[in-house]
């Protein structure tokens, strides 16, 4: 007995057009074009993943040093002066002190300023 793809390509098919749901014109009915706009999307959507996570990084280490100098002290010489305490306190965190809890920050500033000497 002879065995046919359709019923496989039609969920394929589908799967695509699935996801390009809301995609304008031909690239949400048109099986071909809707497949390239999906690879391209689901490559960028992978891509974008990695880049979010470097972008927060920056972020965090903008807003670690705008507090850190209103103290006096560097970024890099406040993070090696907690190293040296052997604090580990990640990025995030101390963003969020440097944001919403000035008091505690200034509180791990002194910390970090003791042991660079």
């Amino acid at each position: 007995m002879r065995i046919k793809k359709g019923v496989n390509a039609k969920k394929r098919h589908k799967k695509v057009l699935k996801l390009a749901k809301g995609y304008y014109g031909a690239r949400s009915k048109l099986y071909r074009t809707a497949n390239e706009a999906v690879m391209r999307a689901t490559r960028s959507s992978y891509i974008g993943r990695k880049e979010k996570k470097r972008n927060f990084r920056r972020l965090w280490i903008t807003r670690i040093n705008a507090g850190t100098r209103m103290f006096d002290l560097s970024y890099s010489k406040f993070m090696f002066g907690l190293k040296q305490a052997g604090i580990e306190i990640d990025r995030k965190i101390l963003a969020d002190l440097a944001m919403n809890d000035i008091n505690a920050f200034k509180d791990l500033v002194e910390v970090s300023k003791k042991n660079i000497n």
